[in-house]
């Protein structure tokens, strides 16, 4: 089997698992969080469930963003880099690049710090806040998912 074969499989495999947890965190997690009937249960059970989340995210992260370089050097498609009707390129590049800064970055210098004192001093606002991202990030993670199954099969948005 050829080695890009095998990177377009680690990538969507990677994906999959990725904004598929994403998805369940979204929908499923926080607003069965929301509903226990303490702050302090909901901000440690939160807090259980998104670090093993987080480790498993900073794995697929990883595969993803290696496999989809590799698929771009790979099969020389840095050209597609400068078409607008490839956008979907260009934002599963951003949302990967969104994601590995909060995973390797943020979260560890300061965002889960952050996270834990506001949660205590503000639980019902902190976690309406972290609803909202979550459900605007898996927002634009689908639309680029979708954008690039469409692109991929040769449905190209803007095409000249």
């Amino acid at each position: 089997m050829e080695g890009w074969i095998v990177a377009r499989v680690l990538h969507v495999i990677g994906v999959v698992l990725w904004i598929g947890g994403v998805a369940m965190v979204t929908a499923v997690l926080l607003p069965a969080v929301r509903r226990f009937k303490t702050p302090e249960e909901r901000l440690v059970f939160f807090e259980e469930i998104e670090r093993r989340f987080a480790a498993q995210s900073r794995v697929t992260t990883l595969i993803v963003g290696a496999s989809g370089f590799y698929l771009v050097h790979q099969l020389d498609l840095w050209w597609r880099l400068a078409r607008p009707e490839f956008w979907w390129m260009h934002a599963m590049i951003v949302i990967w690049v969104i994601f590995t800064l909060m995973l390797f970055v943020l979260e560890p210098l300061f965002l889960h710090r952050w996270f834990i004192e506001r949660a205590q001093r503000e639980p019902e606002a902190t976690f309406g806040l972290v609803a909202r991202l979550h459900w605007m990030l898996l927002g634009v993670s689908l639309v680029t998912v979708a954008g690039a199954i469409a692109g991929s099969h040769g449905y190209l948005l803007f095409a000249r």
